[in-house]
């Protein structure tokens, strides 16, 4: 197995336990995944996560490691948009 095949199976086993988490929170309270997703509608959080994305993969390129890390660095923008969401989230309802 080549590192992008492994670089591949591992970004999609993290994705696949994000998907089973966000299902299981939608069994026990309904409208739980729709809340989650709505971080895509947040333009500061996309756009975050858009830049950590486009860094990352800078960042592997100027050390020219294989393309397959170029996935952990998809995943890493995709996180971070979630994670600046729900801070910018918190700090909304701080000051409420």
């Amino acid at each position: 197995m080549t590192t992008w095949t492994h670089a591949s199976l591992a970004c999609s086993i993290v994705a696949a336990a994000l998907v089973i988490r966000t299902a299981l929170g939608e069994l026990r309270r309904p409208g739980t995944a729709r809340e989650q997703r709505l971080f895509l509608t947040n333009t500061a959080a996309v756009m975050t996560g858009a830049a950590s994305a486009a860094v990352l993969g800078a960042a592997l390129v100027f050390v020219e490691t294989d393309p397959g890390h170029a996935v952990w660095a998809l995943l890493g923008g995709i996180l971070t948009a979630f994670i600046v969401d729900r801070l910018m989230d918190q700090a909304g309802k701080g000051r409420e």
